[in-house]
C-alpha cells in the first residue's frame, strides 16, 4: 500500500471511526428472497364479453387478497372462431390480443397494476401475460 493519504482521506476516516455508523456486511447473503404470491386464471374457450368479465372480477380479488403476481392464459388464437366471419378483424377477437388491450384501457384495473408483460415459455409463453400487481393500501 501506499502511504500517500489525502488530509480529506483521513478526515473522512477519522469521521467514520467516531461515527456510529456501520459498514453492510457484502458477504452476508440476504435470506430473503422475495417470494411472489402467485394465482393463474385460463381464459381459453371463453367468449370476449366473458372473458373480459372475468379477468376484471379475477384482478380485483387478486387485489384484496394481496397477490403479487397473476399469470393470464389466453391461448394464442390458433382456433378461434372469428376467422369463419369475414367482418370481424382477424386480432380483434382473439383473446391474446383483446384482454390486454381491456385491461390497459381500464382505468381503475391499471390503478392496482403495476406492469403487464410476456409470460416465459413454462408458463404459456405467447400464449398468457404476466400481471403484477401493487401493494393494497
Amino acid at each position: 500500500m501506499t502511504d500517500n493519504i489525502s488530509e480529506k482521506d483521513k478526515k473522512d476516516w477519522e469521521t467514520f471511526l467516531s461515527g456510529n455508523e456501520k459498514l453492510p456486511n457484502k458477504d452476508k447473503k440476504s435470506k430473503k428472497k422475495q417470494s411472489l404470491k402467485t394465482r393463474s386464471i385460463d381464459l381459453h374457450g371463453n367468449t370476449l364479453d366473458h372473458a373480459n368479465k372475468l379477468i376484471y372480477d379475477f384482478i380485483i380479488n387478486c387485489y384484496e387478497d394481496n397477490i403479487n403476481k397473476i399469470i393470464v392464459v389466453t391461448g394464442k388464437g390458433l382456433h378461434s372462431q372469428n376467422k369463419n366471419n369475414p367482418y370481424v378483424s382477424k386480432n380483434l377477437s382473439i383473446l391474446k390480443y383483446s384482454i390486454p388491450e381491456f385491461i390497459e384501457n381500464n382505468v381503475s384495473l391499471m390503478k392496482m397494476i403495476i406492469e403487464i408483460k410476456d409470460a416465459k415459455v413454462e408458463d404459456g409463453g405467447g400464449g398468457a401475460f404476466y400481471i403484477y400487481l401493487r401493494k393494497k393500501k
